[in-house]
């Protein structure tokens, strides 16, 4: 089965390593140990399909809360207003029409009912975690809040307004205005693209105060070059060994191809499949090796374009999503990477290899996309697919380590109320 990796998922993920790194421990001077973990995490998430386990370490407690937004009928076209508020509208409308007809959730575009116990997780009250961090303060320490996603932001942002004393939120991904509702932001850098000139020349003057964030970063914001991940060092390092026996014999050098989707800002459709189909065919002479894998949003009609050009190529395996997922195999065994510019993670996940990075339809982009496909390409992290490449041309870079720099950021906030993550 097709292991879908989606945003929420994604976001948890990120979640969980910065608590891995977070453990890591800072020598300071320590008034009180932080030694309970809450995890605030958006839509519907099936534990068993997000490793939680391999996170976990002894000696802190942990504790995973979910933020959900009604889903099916009417709810899809309501995605874009606050969570909360959404919630209201969703009960008035089941007040006037029934439960039935609503309560549904989406899933490989088919609509079928849904179970809240199924996922395991419960709904986060932001009035009942803050009486348990006031309650629990004095024995068990202070509570570390880490959220996840716009979704999140009224849950964490409340939790930290009714505990100020007893909690330190961290809001992941900008929550776009008030941040001092948080102890700490980590977002990307590119998130305040709107403040540019550049940005601001392509705003129309009555609509440039509404177009988020208007401040600029504090120091209570961490910024990164790209999206957290799970793709640090360690993962990579258990990858190279969990994947030795399927990657580590293939023909040098191996090229890794991963194909997106296409998105509002960076558009694309028949004509980047046919470009990027064409100019793998180009450097093919130059690998040993090529490893083709699809993500959710990529359409039906471009994944079967590459699995006819390719299929009958010895040097192409295309990842049929039987079997577990290659996606950090690839990441550690990869001699260079082919990304498509639509997926930040994506992209920041490749650059953390350090390894030759090709990007294809960057020229697409547009609005923020565009200038963190500008960073990336400032830092030497990644070039433009051409499809005159010699693969075996080995160069490099700084890899990105968004996920430890931030965790290290994160223990100074931390020592300077005197508090410390227990190990």
């Amino acid at each position: 089965m097709q292991l879908v990796i989606d945003e929420s998922y994604v976001l948890f993920l990120c979640a969980s390593m910065l608590y891995v790194h977070l453990d890591g421990g800072m020598h300071t001077q320590v008034h009180m140990l932080v030694c309970s973990l809450l995890w605030l995490i958006p839509g519907f998430i099936c534990l068993s399909n997000c490793g939680l386990t391999s996170f976990l370490i002894s000696g802190a407690s942990l504790l995973v809360q979910r933020v959900t937004r009604p889903r099916g009928g009417i709810n899809e076209w309501l995605r874009w207003i606050p969570v909360s508020f959404h919630k209201k509208i969703n009960y008035v409308v089941k007040r006037v029409w029934g439960d039935s007809r609503f309560q549904t959730t989406v899933e490989s575009n088919k609509v079928r009912p849904f179970s809240a116990e199924k996922s395991g997780l419960l709904e986060a009250d932001p009035k009942q975690i803050a009486v348990m961090a006031r309650e629990s303060f004095e024995k068990e320490g202070p509570l570390l809040v880490i959220a996840s996603g716009r979704d999140t932001i009224p849950v964490a942002s409340t939790i930290r307004r009714l505990a100020p004393e007893n909690v330190f939120v961290i809001q992941i991904q900008h929550p776009r205005s008030r941040l001092d509702r948080f102890d700490l932001v980590i977002t990307p850098r590119h998130d305040y693209y709107p403040q540019t000139a550049h940005a601001q020349g392509q705003i129309p003057w009555l609509l440039r105060r509404w177009i988020t964030p208007r401040d600029h970063p504090d120091s209570h914001v961490i910024l990164t070059v790209g999206a957290l991940h799970q793709a640090d060092s360690t993962a990579l390092k258990s990858a190279t060994f969990t994947w030795h026996d399927e990657l580590a014999y293939l023909p040098k050098p191996l090229l890794v191809v991963n194909i997106g989707g296409p998105t509002s800002n960076c558009p694309y459709g028949d004509d980047l499949a046919k470009e990027l189909i064409t100019k793998l065919q180009n450097v093919m002479w130059s690998c040993g090796s090529l490893r083709i894998s699809f993500s959710r949003r990529t359409p039906v009609r471009v994944s079967e374009m590459f699995v006819k050009e390719f299929r009958a190529n010895s040097k192409v395996h295309i990842w049929d999503g039987e079997g577990p997922n290659p996606h950090m195999g690839h990441l550690a065994w990869a001699d260079a990477f082919v990304v498509t510019a639509d997926s930040v993670s994506m992209l920041s996940e490749v650059c953390s290899t350090g390894k030759p990075v090709y990007v294809g339809g960057a020229e697409r982009c547009k609005w923020k996309f565009a200038d963190f496909q500008n960073s990336l390409q400032e830092r030497g992290a990644v070039r433009a697919f051409t499809g005159k490449e010699d693969i075996s041309e080995i160069w490099s870079y700084p890899p990105l380590n968004d996920t430890a720099e931030s965790a290290a950021q994160v223990h100074e906030a931390l020592a300077k109320r005197g508090w410390k993550i227990c190990t």
